[in-house]
């Protein structure tokens, strides 16, 4: 077979060096384009519930009885553990019973705390994973590690990777959408939900909470729609000459893409987050008239607007500065005010996705970056808490694809960690892709010479809750 130089490769190639050109042109000018799914899947949106701190899960959903046997008492070494968990259950401690019993409901027989009376009633259309390990106790790379796969800075958020593959179904929209918690920024800041290694055009777009979610959304009376569109298309095309004669220009093309983005919402964006449109029926249900439910109501309510818009991933965030859930003391009188928080946001949610139609094409997620322990090191304290458990963690979800009152994994009898094998987080990951219809092996990136994945080195597709 005869040897041809790239030259020869390309001036007989029927693309030439301009098709190749244009290619990536088209590329560039259209980052979030709808792409296929590379498997069938039910799921086309995803809506990820991040409440930050680390839940206390035998509070909320593992019934444990022991810990009602043992209160007070010194609770066993944690056997299988090591770090900070080993080293604190051998230390001297109390165990501590629940603040709350939980009851069973539904077909299911789902164990849920009594504090979420609201979610308990759509109990029968989650799917639970218990005793997943993150792999750091500190709430910084815990995180990172379950919103991006990797405990430390730098690597693409799963909504960056969900727009990567994806793409959006609405172009005047954002493909991927944050909603922050109005009591303060997130642990790691807009890493969480950042871009990484990918084209800065799949980070996500940080919403307000309140009437103004969008800074300086609506334009100067002082400038016409005209004049407006004159200075954008003089502005793309002096920003694009200037990319022409560079490389690397990824954050410079995004940035191209969010001027338009930006002119297109200011159509589209205020009927986006005018909530008061909505049936008075349908922000009571959201918890809109609580004052300890509203603000994170006004979260769901406008995830379930964004979805049905088009939007593609969504990430709401509860928990921020001192109303974290990271409840180190007085864990009697802090989980109470948690779930008062989101019971009737993420019960209301969930059913008013399904009376619409939307569930079945909506995947729902709820993650902490860590469980808690059973007991507390401070002996001398009135109100204890629980610590950190880089082994407890428990995550449901719910909608398109998701087998409707499944479980996988268990915790031992103390809820410290799995019963068997536990499981890492990056099986949660690639259950998640799977269910939107992302094969984590197709899904890469080619960086500093890797192809990068968000499941890193592989995860396990937990079939046990696909439908």
């Amino acid at each position: 077979m005869p040897n041809h130089s790239r030259r020869d490769f390309l001036n007989t190639s029927w693309l030439g060096l301009g098709g190749l050109a244009l290619q990536n042109m088209l590329a560039a000018d259209a980052p979030l384009a709808l792409k296929p799914a590379h498997i069938p899947a039910r799921a086309k949106r995803c809506i990820f519930l991040f409440m930050e701190g680390g839940v206390s899960q035998m509070e909320l959903f593992e019934n444990k009885p022991a810990l009602v046997k043992l209160a007070g008492r010194q609770m066993p070494k944690a056997e299988g553990t090591i770090g900070e968990i080993a080293t604190f259950s051998a230390a001297p401690n109390r165990v501590i019973p629940p603040v709350a019993p939980l009851r069973q409901h539904g077909q299911s027989g789902r164990w849920i705390t009594t504090l979420m009376p609201n979610l308990a009633k759509q109990v029968d259309d989650l799917a639970f994973i218990h005793g997943i390990k993150v792999d750091n106790n500190n709430h910084g790379p815990a995180v990172y590690h379950t919103l991006t796969g990797n405990q430390f800075p730098g690597s693409a958020s799963i909504g960056a990777w969900v727009t990567y593959g994806l793409g959006t179904e609405n172009q005047d929209l954002p493909g991927f959408v944050v909603l922050g918690d109005p009591r303060g920024a997130t642990i790691g800041g807009n890493g969480v939900w950042g871009n990484g290694f990918l084209p800065a055009a799949y980070q996500g777009t940080i919403f307000r909470n309140g009437n103004t979610p969008i800074v300086d959304l609506h334009r100067p009376e002082s400038l016409t729609a005209k004049q407006q569109r004159d200075e954008l298309d003089l502005l793309k095309w002096m920003n694009e000459k200037h990319m022409g004669e560079r490389t690397h220009t990824s954050e410079l093309d995004a940035r191209i893409a969010a001027y338009e983005l930006a002119f297109r919402m200011q159509s589209k964006a205020p009927e986006l987050v005018d909530v008061t449109s909505e049936t008075e029926a349908t922000r009571k249900m959201y918890g809109l008239d609580d004052p300890m439910s509203e603000a994170f109501g006004r979260q769901c309510l406008l995830a379930r607007r964004m979805v049905e818009r088009g939007v593609r991933y969504v990430l709401a965030l509860h928990g921020a500065g001192g109303d974290r859930w990271d409840d180190h003391g007085d864990v009697a009188g802090r989980i109470p005010k948690h779930c008062r928080e989101v019971d009737k946001p993420v019960a209301g949610l969930l059913q008013d996705l399904k009376s619409r139609g939307l569930l079945d094409e909506t995947l729902v997620v709820w993650a902490s970056e860590m469980g808690r322990t059973p007991f507390d090191n401070n002996l001398v304290t009135d109100k204890p808490g629980r610590d950190h458990n880089q082994y407890g963690l428990c995550v449901w979800m719910a909608g398109g694809g998701v087998k409707a009152g499944a479980t996988f994994g268990e915790t031992d009898e103390l809820s410290v960690r799995a019963a068997g094998e536990p499981i890492p987080v990056r099986d949660v990951h690639a259950t998640l892709l799977r269910l939107l219809g992302l094969d984590q092996e197709r899904l890469t990136y080619l960086h500093a010479g890797r192809y990068k994945k968000l499941t890193d080195i592989g995860g396990r597709v937990i079939r046990e809750i696909i439908a």
